[in-house]
């Protein structure tokens, strides 16, 4: 991992994003923000998967009249997670119109593409950027190139053709994404916003592309930068693809928040784009999040799908087990559990791990072997396989790692 790239830090309610601040993990809404109860209910689980920031659309009156509703939802589920207002086209008007939702949210992200056109632009920008010193609020100027102001990628263009040895269109249009943020930011500091209150974006859908785009714009600029790939696509398509932006984006250095933009597949929880995020920043040992599975991919020694059965079990009893745990334990989401589905790597990567297990394969024993720190501790047998190894992870989380209790009674006393 290369050094991180310097930025400022921001405050976003009680998030801190940049400087050298752990990377945050956020996601959005895709519900309709005028239904306050299934907002809050999203943001709700979402927070719980552990989304650090939540936005939210903002684009009609009454969505913006929602926002308190959702706030006092959520603060009756002791929920206080910020939420950021997501504004295209009129937020200028929602904002000064509904100053309590303006004052409520937590930051606001306005596309430079879709403030406005010529004059207007220029004064509805300036509105929001008014509304936000107003309240002591943080930005994020988000560029997409999907609604890219065309009068600065037809100016790069027209100039860019008079060169002896022209860029590529690809690459004006990196420069255009950049120009478009960095000259945003630029009209907000002059109107009296703090650079530590300014978050950028620059988003594309393709995967080189948004490599150069957040090289080009790190190397021009010291503000917080947050990271995604915009319309990722849908189940492994999206998941590939926002791993290898964001992984090699992050291994440089660069990013202080992120988002994988996934489209949810049918009938799957929105909470997938928030545990992919988790995901990316665990397997580059940036942040850890929750305990981690090893498990093999099975092959003609295994003689059964139970392993495969047996992995998604303990997968999703360590994450419901991570709600409760991450308030009373430290350290407990740097726990490895591997699940293994015979002899031939089993003994050695359950090793590896805090707790393994190595199920039986073809012709072997009809018993799994359970290793506890690289020593093997137990030989399970039987049906209920699954829930003794549940008990046995629980027993060893308790007395492995230290209950956050113990050390406030330690520190008052």
């Amino acid at each position: 991992m290369n050094t991180r790239h310097k930025t400022y830090k921001v405050k976003v309610g009680s998030v801190y994003i940049g400087g050298n601040e752990p990377i945050v993990v956020q996601s959005m809404t895709d519900t309709d923000t005028a239904d306050a109860i299934a907002t809050a209910n999203q943001i709700y689980q979402l927070a719980e998967a552990g989304s650090e920031l939540v936005r939210v659309t903002v684009n009609n009156e009454q969505s913006a009249i929602a926002i308190p509703k959702i706030v006092n939802l959520l603060a009756q589920k002791n929920c206080n997670v910020p939420i950021v207002g997501d504004f295209h086209y009129n937020g200028h008007d929602l904002l000064n119109k509904y100053p309590e939702a303006a004052e409520l949210l937590a930051k606001y992200r306005i596309n430079p593409g879709n403030v406005g056109f010529g004059n207007k632009k220029d004064d509805r920008f300036n509105m929001i950027i008014d509304t936000a010193l107003k309240f002591d609020k943080p930005i994020r100027i988000g560029v997409n190139w999907g609604s890219l102001d065309q009068s600065i990628l037809t100016k790069l263009m027209d100039d860019n053709s008079k060169h002896s040895i022209p860029k590529s269109s690809q690459e004006v249009l990196h420069e255009a994404l950049v120009q478009s943020a960095l000259t945003s930011a630029e009209t907000a500091v002059s109107r009296g916003m703090k650079k530590e209150k300014i978050i950028i974006s620059c988003k594309v859908s393709r995967v080189l592309d948004l490599i150069s785009v957040y090289n080009l714009l790190a190397s021009k600029c010291n503000y917080a930068l947050h990271l995604g790939l915009t319309e990722a696509g849908m189940g492994s398509k999206g998941i590939t693809s926002s791993s290898a932006a964001l992984s090699v984006l992050l291994y440089q250095g660069i990013g202080d928040t992120i988002r994988t933009s996934l489209t949810p597949e049918p009938n799957q929880p929105r909470e997938n784009e928030v545990i992919v995020s988790q995901q990316i920043l665990q397997a580059l040992d940036v942040r850890s999040f929750s305990p981690e599975v090893t498990s093999c991919p099975g092959c003609g020694r295994t003689t059964s799908s139970f392993f495969r059965v047996l992995t998604d079990e303990i997968d999703k009893f360590l994450r419901s087990k991570m709600r409760k745990w991450r308030n009373e334990l430290i350290g407990v989401e740097q726990l490895k559990v591997a699940v293994m589905g015979c002899i031939v790597n089993g003994p050695g990567e359950s090793k590896y791990a805090n707790i393994g297990i190595s199920l039986p394969g073809t012709g072997e024993n009809p018993s799994a072997p359970v290793f506890i720190d690289g020593v093997k501790t137990h030989t399970l047998r039987g049906e209920n396989i699954t829930n003794q190894y549940k008990k046995i992870i629980e027993q060893y989380v308790y007395k492995k790692y230290t209950c956050k209790q113990e050390i406030i009674a330690t520190k008052s006393s």
